[in-house]
């Protein structure tokens, strides 16, 4: 029976500030041995027997950043693997992305095509035993039943869902509880954790959407209906129409479907899993020392006990300090108590209310032609460090409000500049008026580096006018 890893790749990763932004989510974060946990969800699925498709669905901002992080791995995987992507051009919670995801794998592989579906976020620690509890979830897909893993409890965990069973049989799902009733949960051994990952047949899970969600499933077949989809060698994308989708119901599978139907089975399995939902359980991944202190990077400590430090470009010096989070980026620093891991998420909703750039964007932008890093910016200019990577090219643009001085650092770059086009040579540079149409093209080997100068009186991201993009993007 063939099987589809699909990955969820969303989501804000709120309570990972401020590693993780709105373009930057949590599935991007790397842990220690240099792995996101989207490509440690990518290799997951891939190492699985006889899986030849990975489908992710994802916003269409990371799309080409998703295509990297897998682009990295691919001959880990070691297999010809087809990879699908949905693209959605806003977040719309899950059931609206898993009926999307159905959709296209009954259309391109029948019905019965099984789909595990995998949240890029989560890390297990235990592929072996994951891979025995897909055998048993896609016995019970192929009798037709929509499949959940259950988590064998560790502690009484507050901060996940429950799903009370007996053997594979779910008898209730139950929202996060209170710390009285997750003790109770764990004394009676009835409870399992609610993993968020699921395994079914494309077929079964849209036959209980139209019995329990027939308006989501009706709006996604008919934005399917108006999406442009593109096929090639080893790759499928469909990018979903923004007006149609819009007009989707936001809701999660579990609300829409899961907890409706009566077709529901789970696995009880101990994989070694983590949502890594707070900066306490990501800081549990890094040994401690002799005074409890989890630190990566460069720290210097006295009289510190039970903190997690992260730093990876700055020294951090810490003195009488105790249960602390010192999460140190370019831009942001978090000082927290590691009792209050969970309220992180209230400093990125009250940076996005305010429009604050660091909730969505780091000082380092990955764009799909390479990455551009804010050194400094002030009053009426902004210097930038840009890697264009070989054979890529920006957009041909224009800028109402801004100049701008390009110095190339390393490579060669292929200049449009107006009517003009120059080839920019190592330790040389050139200027852009506002208002000229331009491109900047990587026609060397080699990465191109260059710093730019911008000057002027609005120096927005926004400030653009695209006349030609090979990337088919409407915004920088």
């Amino acid at each position: 029976m063939q099987l589809i890893p699909t990955i969820l790749c969303g989501g804000a990763g709120s309570r990972l500030w401020p590693v993780s932004r709105e373009l930057h989510p949590k599935p991007f974060i790397r842990l220690s041995d240099g792995q996101s946990l989207l490509q440690k969800a990518f290799l997951r699925g891939a190492f699985l027997p006889d899986v030849s498709e990975i489908m992710t669905v994802t916003n269409r901002e990371l799309f080409f950043k998703t295509e990297d992080e897998y682009r990295e791995v691919a001959c880990v995987a070691n297999k010809p693997l087809t990879n699908s992507f949905v693209l959605e051009p806003f977040g719309r919670n899950t059931a609206p992305a898993i009926a999307a995801a159905a959709l296209q794998v009954a259309a391109a592989h029948g019905d019965d095509a099984q789909m595990l579906v995998l949240a890029a976020d989560h890390l297990i620690a235990d592929q072996p035993a994951f891979a025995q509890a897909v055998a048993q979830a896609q016995k019970l897909a192929a009798q037709g039943k929509l499949v959940t893993f259950g988590i064998q409890p560790e502690a009484p965990e507050t901060g996940y869902g429950y799903i009370e069973a007996e053997g594979n049989n779910v008898l209730r799902f139950v929202e996060k509880p209170n710390l009285k009733s997750a003790k109770e949960y764990l004394a009676s051994g009835r409870y399992l954790w609610n993993s968020g990952m699921f395994c079914f047949s494309a077929g079964a899970m849209l036959r209980e959407m139209e019995q329990h969600c027939p308006e989501i499933l009706s709006a996604t077949r008919k934005c399917i209906e108006q999406s442009r989809q593109s096929k090639g060698n080893g790759f499928v994308q469909i990018e979903l129409n923004p007006k149609f989708f819009d007009s989707i119901p936001d809701d999660s599978i579990d609300y829409a479907v899961m907890e409706k139907s009566s077709n529901v089975a789970v696995v009880p399995c101990s994989i070694g899993w983590s949502d890594i939902g707070s900066w306490s359980a990501l800081g549990d991944l890094t040994p401690a020392d002799k005074e409890g202190n989890r630190i990566e990077g460069e720290a210097l400590l006295y009289d510190v006990h039970d903190c997690f430090i992260q730093s990876n470009e700055r020294i951090v010096g810490a003195v009488g300090i105790n249960n602390l989070i010192i999460i140190d980026t370019p831009d942001a620093i978090l000082v927290a108590d590691r009792n209050r891991a969970q309220d992180v998420k209230h400093l990125y909703v009250s940076l996005k209310s305010r429009g604050h750039e660091t909730h969505k964007l780091h000082r380092t932008v990955h764009r799909p032609w390479g990455t551009y890093t804010i050194l400094e910016e002030g009053e009426r200019f902004k210097i930038k460090r840009i890697e264009v990577k070989p054979g890529a090219k920006l957009s041909l643009q224009m800028h109402h409000h801004r100049s701008e001085h390009w110095i190339v650092v390393s490579g060669m770059a292929k200049v449009t500049n107006g009517e003009n086009e120059i080839l920019v040579n190592t330790n040389e540079s050139t200027y852009i008026p506002a208002g000229h149409k331009h491109r900047l093209e990587n026609v060397g080997v080699v990465d191109l580096v260059m710093i730019e100068v911008q000057s002027g009186e609005y120096l927005g991201e926004d400030d653009i006018v695209r006349f030609e993009d090979v990337y088919g993007r409407t915004a920088e």
